[in-house]
């Protein structure tokens, strides 16, 4: 036989191998479905009134990403979006009946201040950005009464129509508003809904907002409604301060879908939310950040349109947002400043820690305090020592506490080398292929490739483990060596679960569940199995069995769960930056294998201590190696992109200039997104390539490297970027296009002799150009204030290998000069390097933007880049 069947113990391990598939196989059906909202039925136009209805919410999307052209800083489209929203606001407000009380509001906001993002400091400096509000309350409702806002921008990204984001998010913002109003629902207390107009210059919208409104006081929870995708689970992502805002989502979400494990992770995810403005940085307002997570292929980029959608998600969003944004305005614990007893409640409020909480397959939410935490999640380790005493009390406790800790040692190993064993795969294939990401648009060859070797990492410490003695003498504690053995396999994986559940509480994490869902399923399947030897035998298929079935809850939610972590991760590869060569070619491969050799031992570990005798096998570890040196082969014949899942570049038209209307320099500049390098992009684009006189002969090591310097005008963000390059263009065509360009006029310039400072003060002129999105000034020299932030300066940045720099980003309508200061405590000169985005391209960059094919999503814009001493 191939694989050695050479007992009928195979052929019973390779039954049982067969069952382990079928059994995940329908697992990971059933939560595909809930994960891709199969389940959801979307309501029609023609829905009643009083339902939220997804394809109405998808008539906004529509006017939102395709009638209207663009809905960017600097280009007409975002006016327009925002007379759009407007004018169905007004619309709602006509809809209302006389005991509802409507004020709709358009407010411009300015400002300046310091922010860390991505691990960077940067100041932010804005004027003029537009947010629209509608305030939904009842006639006897006061002005300071406590309210609930619910939060979503209108802006889009660079370069993407914004259907997902957030186009989604205020189309869903639309139709609750309307079914607020047309439901006659009685809310308790006002609700306002902030249309803001610039997130994706960094939060600039809700700082405003925070800064400047009139109700911004009022406010006593909010939800922050965001997309990292375009559908799947509305998942809430952060919660906070206090548990209030996630026990409320837990009673009142229809579709919940919801994990405190979110919060964990969420701080090193290369982005951030308006959450951020409301609940940390500028407020102490409890709420929810809930955002689209699936769909990430389309994410910041030009796909993502309203074809992308995964039907049901918007169903289920709004359902889940009116049932909750009704407990909010409910809820007695609703307070602002306003109140007298306001000091009491937010201190009662936030004593409280944020609480362990997690969805099951969006069925229920399972929802405790940490509190409630603290004990439960300490009960694991404590039944472990018991059991390891009571086991003891007639023989020898130590010899019974060496084979659970050795039972512990060879869990751990194994889980261990569930991660191991996939990632040294991952590298075995790159060492004979040159290109990475196989799996990016095809995901199932990536749970090809590591689930296999995953498991055989997993059944690894099984097979040795008949070649260590148990400490325990068989002939005293009259017990059989198989039960010995089961025993201390089973208590010391217990306990691997317990630990880390300790681990997670001790952390002060909130996603100890994970591990301790896992120990208190397998004490249920302990109990069942040692119930059933009594009755079929140890080693028989039927005490198996009764050893499964307690865990399917847990097993399924580990598929749920780990499934949709893999996924999720799988699809931001594209987007998480790419790392100097040779090591970053690795990373995506080791890093999605890791994922998915983890989640291959969180689903099937607590199987392993009792059903791994079946698998201990050599022929089955033969044959799970031969299937994954099989996937590994048939994943080098596929490509890695597609329209479905494009490759990320960043394409700069790059203008040094001098004063006004003098280019001293053009570039072409190309960045990557991923690993797969700007080689492999020109190999597969010969159009491209034979526009930039790429050859066969090209070499990444000999051509010309574009530094970050020249990606100033996209950071933080460029800091994701290495591995540029540049190439030569002409500089006659933007001389046609534009008459003036960007520059930096001094004004005039005191000095203080005592304290030893001098003030430049400055005019920013931004020349003729027509669509800017962002200004960067990189500030290097003895600066010690300016006249933003509040004089305040932020961190200093060693941009690009270069000194010690203050950052800063302006953005809002350029019609007119930035007028500021500079001051320095000494004579040393102050230099400033000025960034300018211009979204309009010459022709010949447009042309060579389009030949790139169809599976590569560009980002394409002009930099204008110029240097001054003062």
């Amino acid at each position: 036989m191939a694989f050695g069947f050479g007992s009928s113990d195979d052929v019973s391990g390779f039954k049982f191998l067969f069952l382990m598939a079928l059994i995940y196989g329908l697992i990971s059906m059933l939560t595909y479905s809930v994960i891709h909202m199969k389940f959801i039925n979307p309501l029609l136009i023609d829905a009643p009134l009083d339902r939220f209805s997804e394809a109405r919410a998808v008539e906004h999307v529509r006017m939102l990403s395709q009638e209207i052209d663009g809905r960017h800083e600097g280009r007409p489209g975002l006016k327009k979006a925002a007379l759009y929203i407007k004018g169905e606001l007004e619309l709602i407000k006509d809809r209302a009946t006389s005991n509802v009380r409507i004020e709709i509001e358009e407010s411009t906001v300015s400002g300046s201040f310091n922010m860390n993002f991505l691990r960077h400091h940067i100041a932010l400096g804005y004027r003029n950005h537009t947010n629209i509000l509608m305030r939904i309350s009842s006639l006897e409702s006061k002005d300071t009464d406590p309210s609930v806002l619910v939060n979503a921008h209108f802006d889009s990204p660079l370069g993407s129509p914004g259907a997902g984001d957030c186009g989604s998010c205020v189309a869903s913002m639309l139709e609750i508003a309307r079914l607020i109003v047309d439901s006659g629902s009685a809310l308790r207390r006002p609700v306002i809904f902030l249309f803001n107009g610039a997130e994706e210059l960094f939060m600039l919208g809700s700082h405003g907002f925070m800064k400047t409104n009139k109700w911004h006081d009022t406010i006593g929870a909010f939800i922050n409604v965001e997309a990292s995708g375009t559908g799947g689970p509305d998942l809430v992502c952060q919660s906070g301060p206090s548990s209030w805002p996630s026990n409320i989502y837990a009673e009142a979400a229809m579709y919940p879908m919801a994990t405190s494990a979110a919060q964990d992770v969420f701080p090193i995810i290369p982005g951030d939310t308006d959450y951020r403005i409301f609940s940390e940085d500028y407020g102490d307002i409890p709420g929810l950040d809930i955002i689209f997570l699936l769909g990430g292929y389309f994410y910041h980029t030009s796909y993502d349109t309203l074809e992308q959608f995964l039907p049901g998600s918007i169903q289920a969003r709004g359902e889940n947002l009116f049932g909750i944004i009704k407990a909010f305005t409910n809820s007695s614990k609703l307070q602002n400043k306003y109140q007298t007893n306001y000091s009491e409640v937010r201190a009662s409020l936030f004593n409280e820690e944020r609480a362990v909480f997690f969805d099951f397959l969006s069925w229920f939410m399972i929802f405790y305090s940490k509190r409630v935490a603290k004990v439960l999640h300490s009960i694991p380790i404590f039944l472990f020592l018991v059991m390891s005493f009571t086991r003891g009390r007639s023989h020898s406790w130590f010899a019974t506490l060496c084979d659970f800790v050795k039972g512990f040692l060879f869990h751990a190993a194994g889980m261990i080398l569930a991660v191991v064993v996939p990632v040294a795969f991952s590298l075995l294939r790159l060492l004979f292929s040159s290109q990475t990401m196989n799996w990016f648009a095809h995901p199932f060859l990536a749970f090809m490739m590591f689930i296999p070797c995953g498991l055989v990492g997993l059944i690894i410490p099984r097979i040795l483990w008949r070649s260590f003695p148990l400490s325990q003498d068989v002939a005293i504690v009259k017990r059989s060596k198989e039960a010995l053995s089961d025993e201390a396999r089973f208590w010391g994986a217990f306990a691997f679960y317990a630990v880390l559940t300790l681990a997670y509480l001790a952390a002060g994490l909130s996603g100890g569940f994970v591990t301790f869902f896992a120990s208190a399923s397998m004490l249920p399947s302990w109990i069942s199995f040692c119930l059933s030897v009594k009755s079929f035998g140890r080693r028989s298929f039927r005490s198996t069995m009764f050893y499964i079935l307690p865990l399917v809850p847990c097993l399924a939610y580990a598929v749920y769960f780990g499934g949709f972590l893999a996924q999720f991760l799988i699809e931001k590869m594209g987007m998480m930056g790419s790392l100097p060569l040779p090591y970053g070619h690795y990373v995506p491969d080791i890093i999605v294998a890791a994922v998915i050799g983890l989640v291959t031992g969180w689903s099937v570990g607590p199987l392993i201590p009792i059903c791994g005798h079946w698998l201990a096998r050599s022929s089955i570890v033969r044959f799970l190696l031969h299937l994954s040196v099989l996937a590994l082969a048939l994943s080098s014949q596929f490509f890695p992109y597609s329209m479905s899942a494009p490759k990320r570049i960043v394409f700069q038209h790059t203008f040094r200039t001098s004063g006004s209307s003098q280019i001293t320099e053009s570039t072409y500049d190309f960045s990557v997104l991923d690993s797969n390098s700007l080689q492999f992009l020109f190999k597969h684009s010969p159009e491209a390539a034979e526009i930039l006189n790429v050859t066969s002969e090209f070499s990444f090591e000999s051509a010309s490297r574009s530094n970050r310097h020249d990606w100033m005008v996209l950071f933080p963000v460029s800091s994701l970027f290495s591995n540029s390059l540049k190439f030569p263009a002409n500089e006659d065509d933007i001389l046609k296009q534009y008459q003036f360009f960007p520059t930096l006029f001094v004004q005039n310039t005191s000095s203080n002799s005592e304290k030893g400072h001098r003030r430049i003060h400055l005019d920013l002129y931004l020349g003729s150009l027509e669509e800017i999105w962002v200004t960067v000034l990189n500030i290097t020299g003895p600066l010690s204030s300016w006249s933003f932030a509040d004089n305040a300066l932020p961190g200093t940045e060693a941009y690009g290998g270069g000194p010690p720099s203050y950052i800063l980003r302006l953005s809002g309508p350029s019609d007119r000069n930035w007028s500021f200061w500079l001051e320095a405590n000494s004579s040393e000169a102050l230099r400033v390097e000025v960034s300018v985005l211009d979204q309009k391209l010459v022709d010949p960059a447009k042309i060579l933007k389009s030949v790139f094919p169809d599976w590569v999503d560009v980002v394409a814009y002009s930099s204008f880049i110029s240097s001054y001493t003062f």
